[in-house]
């Protein structure tokens, strides 16, 4: 019945709103259908409207209008006449708009709101409702929506405009963006703590156990769970009767003054009642004083003094004001169960008291603001950051008693300078000096520096200049200064404009005050460049020529008989320093009959005989040139005084004559001159053709008559020629009016200009005539003509003063100030204070020298170092006497005695300077230690208290671990006779200690420095650290910190120890080594002997680089580098000379004829081809083998009477281009004519041009550039790379250019090319810079660092920079002091056993080693007292603070948790835009289970963290537990989605229904811890028995608090199987799950492969042999493999 009940209740419930919504459904149409009937037919029609268009207007601004369409239609969608529609309702077409112009841009813009909170996206037909339901699925989160809003402003006042202004510029923002509201988080507690012992050691008590909030419930997640878990427990029944009443101590009220008396009250003095007494007793106490008689003036000086100062310790200052009031609490009776009773039911308890004097609290009290100070900016630039400006106010009040404290009394706030009389900022830049001298040697390796000799060092070098920073505008600054002071001082219509200096140009040199480098910002100038020194070219002459004839000195003057000889020799290659470093160019030797003009044969005509014979004796008419005493053809007029060549006499043999061949021509003159022992000598030959008839004919001369010797070269060996010494220094020509300037000031260079031009001057140079071979001779022997000069005009270049910039300002004086306030100036240490100033050109050619003294220094003078180092400090005065609660207030308490007990004293403290004076408060708050306590708790004994006096100091101790040390008190007063003061127990009298006993022991700690080189700059040659030199390597030492601690491990400082901190250990530092190369080799000999090749030199590996050393070039495979240029070698260097042939031999010999066929020989050689002629016979390879002429001959030597011909001239040159189709031919002619009758033989021959036989084309070829080549003293820079040209013949041969000259070939190629070769510059580096301070002010890990930076990275080949660009070393250790707190006390409740009380800890000294794993070691106090009192760095001590004692049976709070990791609000490890927070908790502690009731509810808090954790839960199960875990590892209650829990996802079939069972994750139904599976032989969980539980403590077990032990339960009834009674199987196919087991699949895997073996082997026995096929030898014959050797090393 209920249940049917419930259902018609919900069928009601559901059907009346439906009733209702049909009823009003049926009301609805109704009145929607009258309204339609009855209605005008108008309303069918209605007015639609366009789109605005674009606002139209002739100016920018609102007074535009725009329009739009307006029509009538029908609501089925046609349109109609406008006269359908209402007309009153018709819309308006046209408005006024705001014409928006370009302009408009910079006027409106979008104004962006913030973001609102996101909200979620409720599906539409959804009634409401917003969120996720918990049972549904929240993997990531749920979607929700931002909106924000968006306007359009105008940026001056921010006022609203119209959206369609932004519109034209800019589309709108958008209004809402997407979100993702995280899941619901639950609220995740940690598991339970181990339960606590009983809390009643008999009877009924309880048991609990607690656990904290790890992560606070967020986004609708559920709230936390109890903490707290109660049990009960009777250990043992109790005997007699239990404690049912206590004493609670309530806490303490507020402070309150005490009621103040009638009679006080209505007096009519407001003097306070403490002033009033202090003055009346101050005059009875002068009163006295004065009786006893005057004093003398300077006793009464001392008392007046004494008073002043009295009277400063007073304590009447309106900041203090601390009146001392009482406050009060209760006591009462409670019962055991938090009921309060009578306090007689408490009467074995004595009362603690129940009053207590305090402060009266006040608030810190300020004054108003003050003014603002001026900004700290002066000056006006935008760039310059911003100035500060302060304002401060006064302490009027200062806080007593726990009153509010003080705000803040300074305020900053940034400023600029306002006004319009404000100077621009100072500027700064940096200038640089000019670059110093062009240096080579510091782009030498280590090999070129071993040299030895490095003068004369050419090509690529480095140049070094220093960098200065200046103030740029120091001129602009000082005009306007001085114009502000003239304004200041003259009346305004005095004042002349003036023009600033930025506007006057000058060349004058000068030089800016140098600052500090520090104030110039931005790159730093470059301190270094490469530079070249062009390197000297040294001076080529060609070989001397032939002398030529006897000439007079000058031919224009013929008076002078005198005549020489002479030969010259040309210059090949210009010396630098011009012609007068080459040496001399003509020789002359002394000679007779000299002439200027002369008769030169060039050719002899054909021989003509006498007397008009055919044959016989004849001559030869000369062909002559007239030419001048250089050899030029001249015109035949000046020869008209030479004597003409005479004809040459010659024979033309008869028939029958001896025929005789030409002479050859004159050999070359054996000696160039002629001597007592050598003469000059020249031999030609001649042959014979053909021999003479017996009878009738000339007869054929003998063998010495075929050969001629004449002497030549007959002049004596006397020659002289001019010798010119080097030009001597340019002089100033005093000649020339203009003077060389000294000045400072020159006129501008113009650039690439290395020296300006100031004056002409004269040089000089010794010229004298030599003899060769004897020395200087008189100089009329030589020749006048080709005299050298000895004077020539030079340049000046102009004097260079040395100019340095004026001294920079004194450095301040860097004063520190120690603890005490002492400056380090007026404390006697050395304080120096420098300037310094740059030479920025150094003196050339004889100007000014530089000043010797560039840096100064002086000490500090002390001025009045208070103001440098203002110390300000606390002074404490006198403690006040004990003030006690006011008797009347007290009286009533048991046990109280008047004029004793408990109270508070108070003291004044005031602010004080160094010496003494008074100071504000404001700046002892500022910069002194905390403020010390102005108030103590005091106790004034009363009649029967025993009073002793402090405590003595301990005595000292003659030795450390020697006998012992005492203190003393004594008895005061009264004391001294009660018998329980003298009681040594309760009241000793002295303490006694053992000495300290201090050992100390030292160890090394922490790791090894880094290698340190010895202190000390070097100045290198060029001003910087080149990696590599002298004090970048070699021995250096290295540290390691010493700590030293004492016999209780504690640190101390390493002097107990004797040590002063340090390990030194020495160490090296290796030098690099460059690579090492031999020296080159010689140059190999041109590869060709005629036309262009190559020559080659090499260099080999003797050392490779090694720490840093210069790089090796690239080296081949043998460790060489080459160097290859191009070379040529003249075609005509070596020729080859052949000797006249020989007589003939005759193979047939006619003794009577003397003739027939024949063969002549002669001497081929190859010699050395001169201007003189071919010398030197050399080797045969040197000369043109296809050249070679033939060295025998075979022929017919003619027969008497036969014809004679010469030999055959040169063949004619073929017509170019060979073309197949021309012929060359060559002649002979007769010598002798036959007889009649017989012919002479062909005197001609013609063959064909054949191209590259006897035919070439030729053509000009281009080598390819050499190497960059250098002079022999550069490294690198400026080089040369040339080129050759060669003529190369058609069939690939050099050949000598003249064969391409004569054809006039284009040379449009350029031989010679400047080029450069990469300077090999070292890496530079930077000085140390100073060591950094110390990276700890104590413990053990502290270091100094410095480092250096790269000034010039490496180029080239140059050793490249270290790694290390920074070294360290350690800090000498220090103990680390520090104030720490002690634990807490237990909280002491006065002589009662619950309530509220006090709890305490200690200040304490701690010494460690810096270390934050180490705590530390308690250590004196006296070790921390130059620490200001803090913990952590608070400043605010609490050493007591308030707590409650629990009564027996009440139920309280626990302390807080600790604080949890910080937890961010994660999805799928990322961090959402969620502050991350961690949390604490307190759980609730019961001791009755009758009190449970009256607990007070669990807290939990939780506060914002910096860099959250993400951390994940899931649920973790074994077969017997499943529980939640955290990321980190750590078992929770909450947290992990309740969707995951194994066994919810209903993935078991059947399903889980059994009581105690759980769906597992491998879909399993399994049994709840404690409970055991009892399966069906299906494998179906029937039941799940209990089972005995073995529980072990293991307390931090990680999967829950006890472990459980699974025992077989031997009383479990037997399952029996149903059916009939078979053969059980006890290897069952099925598990427990019904699936089938992994050893079944084994098995049939193992039947399937043996069923397949079977059939394989019965397929094998059954199958029929094949028939044997014929081999067939060309398909089966093997080939071979070949394999490509590529040249690989691994084939």
């Amino acid at each position: 019945m209920g249940l049917w009940d419930r259902g018609a209740r919900t069928v009601w419930t559901e059907s009346v709103p439906s009733l209702w919504r049909l009823v009003l459904l049926v009301c609805c149409g109704i009145h929607t259908v009258h309204s339609q009937t009855s209605g005008d037919s108008k309303s069918m029609y209605f007015w639609e409207t366009g789109p605005w268009g674009r606002c139209m207007g002739s100016e920018c601004g609102p007074g535009g209008s725009q329009s739009r369409a307006v029509w009538c239609a029908h609501v089925e969608g046609w349109t109609t006449l406008a006269t359908n529609c209402l007309q009153p309702a018709r819309p308006a077409n046209q408005q006024s708009c705001f014409r928006v112009c370009d302009w408009h841009r910079e006027m409106y813009d979008w104004r962006l709101g913030d973001w609102n909170h996101c909200v979620p996206v409720v599906p539409r037909g959804l009634g409401g409702g917003g969120g996720l339901m918990r049972s549904g699925s929240c993997p990531q989160g749920e979607e929700g929506i931002q909106t924000r809003e968006v306007s359009c402003v105008l940026k001056a006042d921010g006022s609203p405009a119209d959206d369609a202004i932004c519109e034209y510029f800019e589309p709108r923002p958008r209004l809402e963006q997407a979100c993702l509201i995280p899941c619901p988080r639950d609220c995740v507690v940690s598991r339970f703590s181990p339960w606590t012992s009983c809390s009643k050691t008999c009877g009924l008590g309880l048991q609990n156990r607690i656990r904290s909030v790890l992560a606070p419930p967020v986004f609708r997640g559920q709230a936390c769970p109890n903490l707290t878990e109660f049990r009960t427990c009777a250990p043992r029944p109790c005997e007699g009767r239990e404690t049912l009443f206590n004493l609670r101590v309530g806490g303490w009220g507020d402070c309150g003054l005490p009621p103040v008396p009638p009679e006080a009250s209505e007096a009519p003095e407001a003097t306070p009642l403490p002033v009033a007494l202090r003055a009346t007793r101050q005059a009875r106490r002068r009163k006295s004083k004065e009786r006893k008689g005057t004093k003398d003036p300077v006793t009464r000086q001392l008392i007046q003094s004494k008073r002043n100062r009295n009277r400063l310790n007073r304590q009447e200052s309106n900041l203090w004001s601390i009146e001392v009031g009482y406050r009060a609490r209760r006591v009462v009776c409670v019962h055991r169960n938090g009921s309060m009773v009578p306090l007689s039911q408490c009467p074995h308890w004595s009362l603690p008291d129940m009053h207590q004097s305090c402060l009266m609290p006040k608030d810190c009290e300020v004054s108003e603001w003050g003014q603002w100070s001026p900004c700290s900016k002066t000056c006006a630039d935008p760039s310059v950051p911003k100035g500060t400006r302060t304002r401060s106010r006064q302490v009027q009040q200062l806080p007593v008693g726990g009153g509010k404290e003080c705000p803040l009394l300074e305020d900053s706030q940034p400023c600029e300078p306002s006004g319009d009389s404000i100077p621009p900022c100072a500027s700064y830049t940096w200038r640089t000096t000019e670059w110093g001298e062009c240096r080579v040697d510091a782009l030498l390796s280590q090999q070129d520096r071993r040299r030895g000799n490095q003068t004369g060092l050419c090509g690529g070098g480095l140049q070094t200049r220093e960098v200065y920073c200046v103030q740029a505008n120091a001129e602009l600054l000082s005009y306007l200064s001085n114009n502000q002071d003239k304004t200041d001082g003259q009346p305004q219509s005095s004042l002349k404009p003036s023009v600033p200096p930025l506007l006057s140009i000058t060349f004058e040199i000068t030089a800016s005050q140098p600052v500090d480098s520090q104030l110039c910002v931005g790159s730093v100038p470059s301190t270094s460049q490469l530079c070249h020194i062009s390197c000297p070219i040294e001076c080529e002459v060609s070989p001397w020529g032939a002398w030529g004839p006897c000439t007079f000195e000058n031919c224009s003057d013929q008076s002078v008989k005198k005549g020489f000889k002479f030969r010259r020799r040309k210059i090949l290659n210009y010396p630098t320093g011009g012609e007068g470093d080459c040496p001399h160019l003509v020789e002359a030797v002394p000679c007779e009959e000299p002439s200027c003009f002369d008769w030169q044969l060039t050719k002899l005509e054909e021989c003509v005989p006498d007397e008009e014979m055919d044959c016989g004796p004849g001559t030869q008419a000369p062909q002559a040139r007239c030419v001048n005493s250089d050899g030029k053809e001249v015109i035949k007029e000046l020869c008209a005084d030479a004597v003409y060549l005479p004809s040459v006499p010659c024979v033309v043999p008869c028939p029958k004559d001896c025929v005789l061949s030409p002479w050859t021509p004159w050999s070359t003159c054996s000696q160039t001159c002629s001597s007592k022992t050598a003469e000059g000598k020249q031999m030609r030959t001649r042959a014979i053709l053909a021999y003479n008839a017996g009878e009738g004919g000339t007869i054929c001369p003998n063998t010495s008559a075929l050969q001629e010797v004449r002497n030549c070269n007959e002049h004596a060996c006397i020659v002289y020629h001019w010798q010119t010494g080097p030009w001597g220094p340019c002089m100033e020509d005093t000649s020339v009016t203009t003077l060389n300037s000294t000045s400072t000031s020159f006129k501008s260079v113009p650039s690439g200009q290395d020296k300006p031009t100031c004056a002409m001057g004269m040089q000089t140079r010794k010229v004298i005539c030599v003899k060769v071979n004897v020395g200087q001779v008189p100089p009329k022997k030589c020749p006048d003509g080709p005299r050298p000069a000895s004077v020539r005009p030079c340049v000046l270049p102009c004097k260079k003063d040395c100019i340095v910039t004026p001294f920079s300002e004194w450095t301040a004086c860097q004063t520190s100030c120690d603890a005490a306030g002492v400056s380090s100036v007026t404390s006697g240490q050395k304080i120096k204070q420098s300037r310094f100033r740059v030479v920025i050109q150094r003196p050339a050619n004889g100007g000014l020298d530089c000043p010797d003294v560039l840096y100064e220094e002086k000490d500090c003078v002390s001025t009045s170092s208070s103001s440098a180092c203002p110390v300000y400090r606390w002074k404490t005065h006198k403690w006040r006497r004990c003030q006690l609660v006011p008797w009347s207030i007290r009286q009533e308490s048991k046990g109280a005695q008047e004029g004793c007990g408990a109270g508070l004293q108070t003291r004044a403290v005031s602010c004080r300077q160094l010496d003494g004076s008074v100071a504000d408060i404001g700046q002892c708050l500022k910069y002194a230690s905390s403020m010390p306590p102005i108030n103590q708790s005091c106790q004034l004994p009363c009649r029967d208290d025993c009073q002793l006096t402090n405590w003595s100091k301990f005595s000292p101790c003659t030795a450390d671990c020697v006998g012992v040390r005492t203190r003393r008190r004594a008895l005061v007063g009264k004391s001294k006779k009660r018998d329980k003061c003298k009681n040594s127990q309760m009241y000793p009298l002295s303490e006694t200690q053992y000495c300290p006993c201090n050992k100390y022991n030292a160890q090394p700690v922490g790791n090894w420095s880094d290698c340190i080189l010895p202190e000390g700059r070097l100045e290198t040659a060029l001003g910087m650290r080149v990696q590599g030199d002298g004090r970048e390597c070699g021995q250096g030492y290295r540290y390691q910190a010493m700590v030293c601690y004492d016999q209780d491990n504690r640190l101390v400082e390493t002097s107990r120890c004797n040590s002063h901190g340090y390990i030194e250990e020495a160490c090296i530092i290796p030098c690099p080594s460059d690579c090492k190369l031999s020296e080159w080799s010689n140059w190999s000999r041109c590869s060709k002997s005629c036309g262009s090749g190559v020559k080659v030199r090499s260099k080999w590996l003797r050392e490779k680089p090694y720490n840093g050393g210069r790089p090796c070039p690239k080296l081949d495979h043998i460790n060489q580098v080459y160097e290859v240029v191009p070379c040529v070698s003249d075609c005509s260097q070596y020729v080859w000379v052949a000797e006249p042939w020989s007589m003939w031999k005759v193979s047939n010999v006619d003794l009577k004829e003397n003739c027939g066929e024949g063969v002549q020989t002669r001497k081929v050689r190859c010699m050395l081809n001169t201007v003189d002629g071919p010398t030197d016979a050399v080797e045969d390879y040197l000369c043109d083998p296809e050249e070679m002429p033939a060295g025998t001959r075979e022929s017919r030597l003619p027969c008497p009477e036969d014809c004679v011909l010469s030999d055959w001239s040169p063949w004619t040159p073929c017509e170019l281009p060979c073309s197949g189709r021309g012929d060359r031919q060559r002649t002979a002619y007769a010598l002798r004519l036959p007889k009649e009758g017989r012919e002479c033989p062909k005197s001609m021959e013609t063959e064909p041009c054949l191209l590259n036989r006897n035919c070439y084309h030729y053509s000009y070829n281009i080598t390819d550039w050499s190497t960059c080549q250098l002079s022999a003293n550069a490294v690198c820079g400026v080089g040369l790379k040339t080129r050759m040209l060669d003529c190369v013949r058609s069939d690939g041969k050099s050949v000598d250019l003249r064969f391409c000259e004569e054809l006039g070939l284009d040379r449009r190629w350029q031989m010679n090319a400047s080029c450069t070769v990469e300077c090999p510059v070292n890496c530079q580096l930077s000085e140390w810079s100073t060591w950094t301070e110390c990276s700890q002010t104590c413990g053990l890990e502290g270091r100094m660092t410095r480092s250096r930076s790269v000034v010039q990275a490496s180029r080239g080949d140059g050793r490249p920079c270290p790694v290390q660009m920074e070294q360290w070393k350690p800090c000498p250790v220090r103990p680390c002091y520090s104030w720490n707190y002690g634990q807490w006390s237990e909280c002491r409740v006065e002589e009662v056993v619950c309530g509220e009380g006090r709890r305490f800890r200690n200040l304490s000294c701690f010494v460690s080693d810096g270390s934050r794993e180490v705590l530390g070691s308690l250590v004196d106090e006296e070790l921390c007292s130059a620490l200001e009192p803090a913990v952590d760095g608070d400043k605010n001590i609490v050493l007591e603070e308030a707590c409650t004692l629990p009564c027996p049976g009440d139920c309280y709070l626990m302390e807080w948790s600790d604080w949890s990791p910080c937890q961010s609000v994660c999805v799928k490890g990322q961090r959402l835009d969620f502050s991350a927070v961690q949390v604490r908790s307190r759980a609730v502690v019961a001791q009755e289970p009758e009190n449970i009731a009256q607990c007070p509810e669990q807290e939990w808090q939780s506060r914002p963290c910096p860099d959250g954790e993400c951390f994940d839960y899931k649920w973790v199960s074994t077969p017997r537990l499943v529980w939640c875990e955290r990321s980190d590892g750590i078992n929770v209650t909450g947290g992990c989605p309740p969707t995951s829990l194994p066994g919810t996802e209903g993935s078991c079939d059947p399903p889980c229904d059994k009581p105690r069972s759980f769906c597992s994750e491998e879909g399993v139904c399994m049994c709840e811890e404690g409970y055991t599976e009892v399966v069906s032989p299906e494998g179906l969980l029937e039941q799940c028995a209990q089972i005995p539980v073995l529980e072990i403590p293991t307390a931090g077990d990680r999967n829950g608090d006890v472990k459980t032990s699974r025992a077989v339960d031997p009383t479990a009834a037997t399952t029996q199987q149903p059916g009939p009674p078979s053969r059980t199987w006890y290897l069952q196919p099925f598990g427990p799950d019904g699936k089938l087991k992994t050893w079944v699949y084994g098995v049939a895997a193992g039947v399937f492969v043996l069923l397949v073996f079977i059939v394989s082997m019965i397929y094998l026995a059954c199958k029929k042999p094949k028939k044997p096929q014929r081999r067939q030898n060309n398909n089966n014959r093997l080939k071979p493999l070949t394999l490509a050797y590529d040249g690989d090393a691994d084939m």
